[in-house]
């Protein structure tokens, strides 16, 4: 179990709380904490339903996964289908953050030289080899905490000397005469962010000894997650009573991209600067390498299967086993992150996301309630219904919530997948079919050799 809980935290990256600090403490009126705290419980309504689905369809795999078998599967396509959004953009949002850290290093040199050498630097890595990198994840995973306890020790001592808000008790950063519901809402909907990658860990439901402790590791993913960056955010918030530290002489470059650097910077001067630069990029690259190959792999299943045009994104390179087409792809589509900034992309992302958290709330009413048939007695009631209509409620509210261009854009992408699966089922009268990502596709898979009956 806690080999898994291992793996959620790692696709969670803890240093991420660092890099969107800046802009949630503009978008909440310096009320960070507050932001993580609504969206630590939306996210722990989700994981209990996640656990609950996930005991009940085992088999590996996601939101799109269990949409498709609890509801109807041309459903399931349309949060797969939104879900890509998540799969093509999280590559970028990790060269966004790349790039922030290089340009604080080396602020002589320019940002889209980083764009680049970062793309091509990962897509080589892929391009040549996907194999996993789940032995490198824990290590990045205890070196960031352990710089992060570091910071939490230095700023304590900082706020026991008069530092910032000089105290460490205080309900001001979760809470004062400016802040207000909306503003927090709006800032949780951007941290949601930070927890994706806890339903990632659904993918080793058939790996885990006993599927049992699926919903457990789970759930520890979301709370140990939300500890995180409860303490940091509310420390830093601390530390940083003013938003505005972050954005010298009105330059609002460094509060929509990452403000690690900064951070760092301010509370241990150059050498924790770069110790805390060094734990974020580590823990990033490995995540871009992770999310590059991830989305690679989702678009040569859909290739596969006919979902995607196959000569394309089914093709597979002879010679490295990789689907280069749709690697290369995912490499190009990065380069996107020379004009974006991380907080339109994270958007984005939280719209796919989002949109699969609530219909995993709903899956687990439609395939307990209503397929199951338990709904007839109170703990049925409350555990299948009430709970994920919580959970579905909770999470809508925080997608209406969403940055207005999100919301265009991925409605935008929700009408093309419409129109696309009306295409492919020839007006909805055929099945769709499926692209579930465990699916067997490269050559490091094992075959069952057939004996041949040479009489």
């Amino acid at each position: 179990m806690w080999a898994i809980v291992g793996l959620g935290l790692g696709y969670m990256t803890p240093t991420v709380v660092f890099d969107t600090f800046g802009m949630v403490a503009r978008d909440t009126d310096n009320v960070v904490p507050a932001a993580y705290l609504v969206a630590l419980v939306v996210m722990v309504f989700t994981a209990i339903s996640y656990g609950k689905i996930s005991s009940a369809i085992p088999s590996a795999g996601s939101a799109y996964t269990y949409v498709r078998e609890s509801i109807h599967p041309n459903l399931g396509f349309m949060v797969g289908w939104t879900s890509l959004i998540d799969y093509v953009l999280l590559p970028m949002v990790n060269c966004l953050i790349i790039r922030s850290y290089l340009e604080a290093l080396f602020p002589d040199i320019p940002g889209w030289i980083w764009v680049v050498l970062y793309c091509v630097l990962v897509t080589s890595i892929i391009y040549l080899t996907m194999r996993g990198t789940s032995n490198l994840n824990m290590i990045l995973l205890v070196f960031s905490i352990v710089v992060m306890i570091v910071f939490v020790v230095l700023v304590i001592a900082q706020l026991m000397r008069g530092e910032g808000a000089a105290t460490v008790a205080s309900m001001t950063p979760f809470f004062h005469d400016g802040a207000t519901m909306g503003a927090v809402l709006m800032g949780a909907t951007i941290v949601c962010f930070s927890f994706i990658g806890f339903d990632a860990v659904t993918m080793y439901a058939e790996e885990a000894k006993d599927p049992k402790i699926m919903p457990k590791a789970i759930l520890l993913t979301v709370l140990l997650g939300g500890a995180i960056f409860l303490i940091a955010g509310y420390l830093s918030q601390l530390r940083f009573p003013d938003w505005n530290e972050f954005a010298p002489d009105g330059d609002m470059q460094f509060v929509e991209d990452s403000t690690l650097p900064i951070i760092g910077n301010l509370v241990g001067g150059p050498v924790l600067m770069a110790v805390l630069t060094a734990a974020g990029f580590c823990a990033t690259l490995a995540s871009g390498l992770a999310s590059h190959a991830s989305v690679s792999r989702m678009l040569l299943v859909m290739g596969r299967n006919n979902v995607l045009p196959q000569k394309a994104f089914g093709y597979i390179n002879p010679r490295t086993h990789t689907p280069t087409f749709n690697i290369v792809l995912v490499g190009a589509i990065s380069l996107l992150a020379i004009p974006f900034t991380l907080e339109l992309i994270a958007a984005w992302i939280n719209f796919g996301a989002l949109i699969a958290f609530t219909f995993v709330n709903i899956s687990v009413i439609a395939w307990f309630a209503v397929r199951k048939g338990r709904r007839k007695t109170p703990a049925d009631i409350f555990n299948f219904i009430v709970m994920p209509g919580i959970g579905m409620v909770l999470t809508g509210l925080l997608w209406a919530n969403l940055h207005e261009d999100a919301l265009r854009g991925g409605l935008v992408w929700t009408a093309i997948g419409i129109v696309y699966l009306a295409i492919i089922t020839r007006g909805f009268r055929k099945k769709v079919v499926a692209f579930d990502e465990n699916q067997a596709v490269t050559g490091f898979n094992k075959v069952v050799k057939v004996p041949v009956d040479e009489s």
